[in-house]
């Protein structure tokens, strides 16, 4: 086993604001090692002034992780999160 320094830390908080709509959402997304070697792209969403709901997706590198967060936030822009 080689050991390797860990990735850069990738995290993005996203907003969607429509007072139109009574819409006030917030999207956050991170990447963060777990305590078996991989690393997780961890997603929190939910009402800003709320506690969100939160989803822990596993991948084998900080690459993977890091590209299905840049997917990820890709979706989320073209849906009007900024």
């Amino acid at each position: 086993f080689a050991w390797s320094p860990p990735a850069p830390p990738a995290a993005l908080a996203l907003r969607r604001v429509d007072p139109a709509h009574n819409m006030a959402r917030f999207y956050r997304l991170d990447v963060q090692p777990d305590l078996f070697g991989r690393w997780s792209l961890v997603r929190e969403w939910g009402r800003i002034g709320r506690s969100g709901q939160v989803r822990r997706d596993p991948y084998p590198t900080p690459a993977e992780a890091r590209s299905a967060l840049d997917k990820l936030r890709q979706s989320k822009e073209r849906r009007g999160y900024c």
